[in-house]
């Protein structure tokens, strides 16, 4: 397992991101998610819980910061993961986050950071309420609020016509891509989608990365009791697949991908520490190895798990 210290770091992360940028988020929710990840698949060597703790520590102290600009944002990456001040727990205050989480949940909200940023939080706040206090409470649900006029991401297009803003994409109606019926349905187009596209290079809109992420966090809602709410988020999560389809292979400019040659579940794949194709690449594995290991609970078929994790290497290399 994960150490337990691991899932209050990742709460402080989260409650202090507010004080950066909304997108700051993104550090503390992997190093929640690393603990989590312990959590969903509990049985592996000791030394791949090592290995992800090691991870945690460099997203910690600050080493993938390519995005995060700490004079702007006056506060230090390493100062995001500081403890808050000892206060009495509040559980009843968590209700916050979910009503924030209510006003920006419908549209899609730079790649569903705002539902896997909400539920990692929930989640480890229902689990342990001890840590449900004012200050990690109340900045969270700040940090969720920052996404309500937030758009719905960008996408790379190519060389001649470069980074796009979702909202500026035309997407054309899809007979043949129905709007979700239930949570059942994104899990299966989720993992249909790694399976047909891990392998093609498209660049943009979080990539399969949040498209699991942001899947699997509606799941997670869902498993909290908030079952009205998830489905609520079944609309933007079917636009992000839209808008994921609506890339171009751009391998003749970018490269071919590369395909993990381990599985992240062996100790021997994490003798690689660094990603040959990936930015951004600790918080991201880190996150979709918790997405994806807690989305295959949603998956019936035995031969499409072991196609999805066999595909998942091309997210893990």
């Amino acid at each position: 397992m994960v150490e337990f210290a691991y899932l209050y770091k990742g709460l402080c992360g989260l409650a202090h991101a507010h004080r950066a940028s909304a997108m700051a988020g993104h550090l503390g929710a992997a190093v929640a998610a690393g603990y989590f990840f312990g959590e969903e698949v509990p049985d592996l060597d000791d030394q791949v819980y090592a290995a992800v703790e090691r991870d945690l520590d460099r997203i910690i102290g600050g080493e993938e910061a390519l995005w995060y600009d700490a004079a702007k944002a006056g506060i230090k990456v390493s100062e995001l993961f500081l403890p808050l001040p000892e206060q009495a727990s509040q559980p009843e205050q968590v209700s916050k986050i979910i009503d924030a989480l209510s006003r920006n949940i419908h549209k899609l909200r730079q790649t569903g950071h705002n539902v896997i940023f909400a539920s990692i939080a929930v989640r480890a706040l229902r689990g342990h309420p001890i840590y449900a206090t004012p200050s990690i409470v109340g900045g969270v649900e700040k940090l969720i609020a920052m996404f309500n006029d937030a758009s719905p991401g960008r996408g790379y297009f190519g060389k001649q016509r470069g980074w796009i803003e979702g909202e500026k994409v035309p997407l054309a109606e899809d007979a043949d891509f129905p709007p979700y019926q239930d949570l059942t349905a994104m899990a299966e187009v989720v993992l249909d989608e790694l399976i047909r596209s891990a392998a093609v290079r498209r660049q943009g809109f979080g990539g399969l990365f949040h498209l699991i992420n942001h899947a699997q966090a509606l799941t997670e809602l869902d498993r909290l009791g908030y079952q009205e709410l998830a489905r609520q988020g079944l609309a933007a999560h079917h636009q992000h697949v839209r808008l994921w389809r609506s890339l171009p292979d751009v391998e003749d400019e970018l490269g071919p991908l590369k395909q993990a040659r381990q599985d992240p579940r062996t100790a021997a794949y994490w003798d690689n520490s660094m990603s040959s194709q990936w930015s951004a690449h600790l918080s991201h594995r880190i996150k979709t190895l918790y997405g994806f290991f807690s989305l295959l609970r949603w998956i019936q078929s035995p031969a499409k798990r072991k196609e999805g994790e066999r595909q998942l290497l091309y997210l893990m290399a």
